[in-house]
């Protein structure tokens, strides 16, 4: 679990710096401008689970075009039971996956969510969210401003 001291530096305007485990990135883009919080979303995709039963991830570029920085709070998916912002840490030598505080954008910053680092992880899905097709995600920030994007969702076995 992140502490509280944490979770206050990355909103005072600290990244947190993740351990990558690789994976290829996708080529294609998806992006929309929030109403006001100033963000664009950029290569976003959701990966369905190979597994039926398991959670999916989203994976996305978060652009802060915004005058000053932003903390995500929180992200909420269309067709899902629930979310989480999660990152992957080293402890005792080993990686791990676990849920993060929120994550500080600063104006004219890209803050990356990919594999092997900071993704979504999106819980009980519906039927409906299938490959081939799109659903939302509304991200919160700090004091309430949201921003909802398109984003396209693909097989497991496609490129991450």
């Amino acid at each position: 679990m992140i502490k509280p001291v944490f979770a206050a530096a990355l909103l005072a305007g600290s990244s947190l710096a993740l351990a990558a485990c690789g994976g290829a990135e996708e080529e294609a883009q998806s992006s929309a401008t929030s109403d006001a919080a100033g963000l664009t979303v950029e290569n976003a995709r959701m990966v369905l689970p190979a597994v039926a039963g398991n959670p999916a991830a989203i994976y996305f570029d978060l652009v802060n075009n915004g005058d000053r920085g932003v903390a995500v709070r929180k992200a909420e998916v269309d067709g899902a039971g629930k979310t989480e912002v999660h990152g992957t840490i080293e402890m005792d030598g080993k990686m791990e996956m676990s849920e993060t505080g929120p994550q500080a954008v600063q104006a004219g910053d890209t803050l990356k969510f990919e594999p092997g680092g900071l993704h979504v992880m999106v819980f009980d899905l519906s039927p409906d969210l299938v490959a081939g097709s799109e659903t939302a995600m509304t991200l919160t920030v700090a004091g309430g401003k949201s921003a909802t994007f398109t984003v396209p969702i693909q097989a497991a076995g496609e490129d991450r």
